[in-house]
């Protein structure tokens, strides 16, 4: 079993008050999730949700007319995590500002923000998945149109959004099922990629918003813009049957983040649990499981408003995990170090 010794806040990574100014330097005054991969050339990307820059509003998201960009997206090369994570550029727009990488939709759907959920390195290529948000509901709850992957080539410079890749939330009566177990409806609108094992990218996904199960998925390396390869985890084996489906993390699971820690030999989900109000870190010899019902990391009693917990994928070998954190107040995002035994 890995007991959480604690967890330290080392630094705030975006903001005017963090160790790269994002204020004054890249028009990011307010923004959240900070999600990490390694790019495969040598540093890590890592991507941010809804961006607010001047006239932002102070504590959590907007106003809409304060510079909103849906998302933006960043890379870092530092090594010393302990010292803080240090963006080496932010991806710019005309004005030299953070851009916004992933466009609106463009096909007529009602959509409110696209927000990216986790990202892998293949090869030259980077994968980004995403969800499209149709809108918000009660706190820990919204509704997507669909889940989908965009992609890059030139290390995270430009991005093309997939027209093959996209799972729909389909409201059809064959989701019943899950919208009876998982309220926000088909169980991959949000993912974590967790790696390739035996030439598979394996991926956990959960349904929107925050209080559904985590479910296992697997695809081909070259496959991953290809929906029908999908291989789905019944309980008992895998089954291209999206439907056929069953839970390996039980419920409930936000913002999840998986990778396999090769210091303690066992695969590592960090994620929000909504119902605790805290970052948990879940353990497992097998993504199949069997998990753990989690550890806290970091409680919601000591930083109010907490959510997120994406690992850095160069903190999975030594006897502490770094990752981010995101507070809805004051809506910027922090480097966390966890040490563990």
């Amino acid at each position: 079993m890995v007991r959480v010794l604690g967890a330290t806040r080392l630094t705030r990574i975006t903001g005017e008050d963090s160790c790269n100014r994002t204020a004054s330097r890249f028009g990011i005054t307010a923004t959240d999730l900070g999600i990490m991969w390694d790019d495969g050339r040598g540093g890590v990307l890592v991507a941010f949700g809804d961006t607010y820059g001047e006239g932002w509003g102070g504590h959590g998201a907007g106003p809409k007319h304060a510079d909103w960009r849906f998302n933006v997206i960043a890379r870092s090369t530092s090594t010393d995590l302990d010292a803080g994570l240090e963006f080496d550029w932010v991806l710019p727009r005309e004005d030299g500002s953070a851009g916004q990488f992933l466009p609106a939709d463009r096909t007529g759907v009602r959509e409110h923000t696209v927000i990216p959920t986790s990202g892998i390195a293949i090869g030259d290529r980077n994968y980004l998945h995403y969800m499209s948000v149709r809108r918000w509901g009660m706190p820990g709850v919204w509704h997507t149109n669909y889940g989908a992957l965009a992609h890059s080539d030139d290390g995270g410079r430009t991005w093309t959004k997939s027209a093959t890749a996209v799972w729909p939330n389909r409201g059809q009566r064959w989701w019943s099922r899950f919208r009876r177990r998982d309220p926000g409806g088909h169980p991959f609108q949000m993912i974590a990629f967790a790696g390739v094992l035996d030439g598979r990218v394996h991926l956990l996904g959960t349904p929107s918003g925050r209080f559904g199960a985590g479910h296992l998925a697997r695809v081909g390396a070259d496959d991953l813009l290809e929906p029908a390869a999908y291989e789905y985890w019944t309980g008992t084996g895998w089954s291209r049957d999206e439907r056929a489906a069953e839970p390996v993390l039980s419920a409930p699971v936000a913002e999840l983040s998986v990778q396999f820690n090769h210091h303690f030999g066992r695969w590592f989900a960090v994620h929000l649990d909504e119902h605790r109000a805290a970052i948990v870190l879940r353990t497992a010899p097998e993504l199949t499981g069997p998990w753990t019902g989690g550890e806290v990391l970091v409680p919601g009693t000591r930083y109010p408003g907490l959510y997120g917990g994406f690992q850095h994928p160069w903190s999975a070998d030594r006897p502490a995990i770094h990752f981010t954190l995101t507070r809805w107040g004051p809506y910027n995002v922090d480097l966390f170090r966890a040490d563990l035994a």
